[in-house]
């Protein structure tokens, strides 16, 4: 028996006769694999969640202003953060995984050339339209990459900063010839293609991790769904592009 069915069978004793009902607040960059582990549980506890995703800037911001909550699923800084104020129970945060950028087109469009960082300057540049996640630390992350391969300028008339829950849809709807993106973002979109990570030499990794409310109603079930999210199987992660913890 592998660690994630332990933990499963352990979760289903311990929590099934709870019936409990969590909240779930979690930023979009996981969305794909939050979803659907949040769902595996409540099928192997019982207990019902309710789950929002925002980005984590305004998550932080809404936690930190008395909103009520079980769990946060945010970035590894945002849970420190909401730790040190209090918002969050210490020593309550386990990590997830992690997850770098990727690229997407529209379903069936060709897939251009990202092998290399020249090959992905020459396929912005050509890109009449360029999506990307207009607030959190992925669309942060590619601006600064524009100003470090020397194409901000250049890029301006070409970029489309999206709202989180629109970023990689967008593409699907043919209103921008790619995005760019946490790769765990793309699962779950209908009418995309993953045309692959960014080069190597520009990548990089943005965490996942979950912590306990301070405030919640619940906590023990809250800690099983948190001991249950930072414990599946490695595949099941990778199927939705989340490199597991290490």
């Amino acid at each position: 028996m592998n660690l994630f069915s332990t933990v499963l069978t352990m979760l289903i004793a311990t929590t099934a006769a709870q019936g409990a009902e969590l909240k779930v607040l979690s930023g979009n960059g996981a969305k794909a694999a939050v979803r659907e582990l949040c769902s595996q549980f409540e099928k192997a506890t019982g207990n019902k969640i309710n789950l929002r995703f925002e980005v984590n800037a305004d998550l932080k911001k809404k936690i930190e202003a008395g909103e009520a909550l079980d769990v946060a699923v945010l970035n590894p800084p945002v849970i420190e953060a909401l730790i040190k104020s209090g918002k969050l129970v210490a020593g309550s945060r386990r990590d997830i995984g992690h997850s770098g950028l990727a690229v997407a087109v529209k379903s069936g469009a060709p897939k251009p050339d990202i092998s290399s960082v020249e090959a992905f300057k020459r396929t912005l540049l050509a890109a009449k339209a360029v999506a990307y996640p207009g607030k959190g630390a992925s669309g942060l992350y590619f601006v600064s990459l524009l100003d470090r391969m020397g194409i901000k300028a250049a890029m301006q008339g070409k970029l489309k900063p999206m709202a989180a829950e629109d970023t990689v849809e967008v593409v699907a709807r043919g209103e921008a010839d790619m995005v760019v993106v946490e790769a765990s973002r793309i699962p779950g979109v209908a009418g995309v293609d993953v045309v692959g990570p960014i080069p190597e030499a520009l990548q990089t990794r943005i965490g996942f991790a979950a912590g306990l409310s301070a405030s919640s109603k619940a906590p023990d079930a809250a800690k099983a769904l948190i001991q249950f999210l930072s414990a599946p199987s490695a595949a099941a992660l990778r199927a939705k592009r989340v490199d597991p913890a290490s």
